[in-house]
């Protein structure tokens, strides 16, 4: 047992310590050609990094981020989860609106940020349609495979008890469906992360993405970089705490998830 976690611990690190080198000699073979290459490096990024954590500005950004995601993702399943289950429960509506969602789903989002801005002005509120409009489609999709996974013979039964459709969804399709939106939502926060810095230069004062932005305009190239890695360990954070509540609520027994 403790051989398998030391390995566990160990290849990961392995890899890090192998990316780590690759970095270093990709800057030394840079720096031949373009000195300012230098300031990437390995060490000047790692006091970079220390200097942004001690701070209080980048926790700033890091906390308006983090807002900016919760609210687009919150977004996201308010519009995702109904019109999966209306896909889902309706064969007229997934009839009629598949195809247009299908259309809609395989435009970048980061398409509609001229459009945003036109429309929604400067500011947080073209961010959180970028955000949405990214996350809503996984969700969506998530929550069209549970409803489609339900066993008929529940749904049978609930029209035969003369249950009401809102009945019907609020007691047996939410109810049976929560893994598949959990699933959805994890996969949302993958592609509202990677959004998320794109979005955030649309004329916003803060954000993990105006801060990319400052660094770059400052020639601040090491605290460029260090920002870099923040937001890749933030992603690793998030998306590890999605599977987390993921794992927990399928292996949760129901005494557990009403506590």
């Amino acid at each position: 047992m403790l051989r398998r976690s030391l390995g566990n611990l160990l290849w990961p690190l392995a890899g890090f310590a192998l990316a780590l080198v690759g970095w270093w000699f990709g800057v030394q073979a840079l720096e031949a050609r373009t000195p300012i290459a230098a300031a990437f490096a390995p060490l000047p990024t790692f006091h970079a990094l220390v200097d942004l954590l001690a701070g209080r500005d980048i926790w700033l950004h890091i906390f308006v981020s983090l807002q900016r995601v919760g609210v687009g993702l919150a977004c996201a399943v308010l519009f995702g989860v109904p019109l999966g289950i209306a896909i889902g429960m309706s064969k007229p509506f997934a009839r009629a609106s598949g195809p247009l969602f299908q259309l809609l789903r395989m435009v970048s989002p980061l398409s509609w940020m001229p459009l945003a801005v036109m429309v929604l002005g400067v500011g947080d509120a073209p961010v959180y349609f970028l955000l949405g409009f990214a996350a809503v489609w996984p969700i969506m999709l998530s929550t069209v495979a549970g409803v489609m996974q339900l066993d008929p013979n529940w749904m049978l039964l609930a029209r035969s008890l003369s249950a009401t459709k809102w009945e019907v969804v609020w007691r047996l399709v939410l109810p049976g469906i929560t893994a598949q939106i959990l699933t959805g939502v994890r996969l949302a926060i993958g592609i509202i992360w990677i959004v998320l810095v794109p979005a955030e230069m649309l004329g916003v004062s803060a954000g993990l993405g105006y801060f990319i932005l400052d660094t770059r305009d400052r020639l601040a190239y090491s605290e460029l970089t260090a920002a870099i890695i923040l937001i890749g360990v933030l992603g690793f954070l998030l998306d590890y705490l999605a599977r987390w509540l993921h794992a927990r609520w399928l292996h949760a027994t129901p005494g557990q998830l009403k506590s």
